[in-house]
């Protein structure tokens, strides 16, 4: 059962996600948060699968609370709600964690098809949602990296061979595993290995930081 947190401070959008949720046999909702506070709170109390977070809540916002949750380095992961034309802080959130990113006007059966997704342990990674955010955003941070003394972006890519750079590229650009295999004539099972090593070589955490880390050293361009 997959147990799951709604953060959200508009108590409507709380209770359609919940009726939809309440109507599955494999998910639940264990706490409900009106906002980033209470969310962290609850994240620590009940330890659950997934958070969905909404970005614009009063006090402890959702960037502030997914950077807390996913710092305690429990098992709970956070999608990000956002409302995209109007959010401009989708990017930080991202950094601070966030597994997927929901856009409110998604159907609700998509909103509970990527719960599972990031449940699994994936992450959400739409081309018509993540690659639009990560492009509009990364253009607005020329400076991606807060941490002068980690390694530049441009030389982690030095770890990885050329195959492995190409398919880092294609996941920048938006594509699942099925479309990088058929892209690049690929078994699945070959595109899975080659993901596990990229997570593994660039010390990222999931999909959505081998995004980031496309469009910081340029394999990926900032749509213009």
């Amino acid at each position: 059962m997959i147990r799951v947190v709604l953060a959200d401070d508009q108590p409507l959008v709380r209770a359609a996600l919940e009726m939809v949720i309440t109507e599955t046999a494999d998910v639940e909702v264990v706490g409900e948060a009106g906002d980033g506070a209470e969310a962290v709170r609850l994240a620590a109390e009940l330890r659950p699968d997934v958070v969905v977070m909404d970005i614009r809540m009063p006090g402890t916002d959702g960037i502030e609370a997914t950077r807390q949750v996913t710092a305690a380095g429990g098992p709970t992961r956070v999608v990000v709600l956002t409302t995209f034309d109007e959010d401009e802080h989708v990017y930080a959130a991202l950094r601070a964690g966030a597994s997927g990113f929901l856009v409110k006007d998604m159907a609700l059966d998509d909103i509970l098809a990527a719960v599972r997704v990031v449940a699994a342990g994936d992450a959400l990674i739409a081309p018509s949602v993540t690659r639009r955010l990560i492009g509009a955003f990364a253009g607005q941070h020329p400076k991606l990296n807060p941490n002068p003394a980690a390694v530049p972006a441009s030389r982690r890519l030095d770890a990885i061979t050329d195959r492995e750079r190409e398919i880092l590229t294609l996941v920048g650009r938006g594509l699942s595993n099925t479309e990088i295999a058929a892209e690049l004539v690929l078994s699945i099972a070959t595109v899975k290995t080659y993901m596990t090593r990229l997570l593994a070589k660039l010390d990222a955490r999931d999909r959505v930081q081998l995004v980031i880390l496309a469009y910081e050293t340029g394999l990926v361009s900032v749509p213009g």
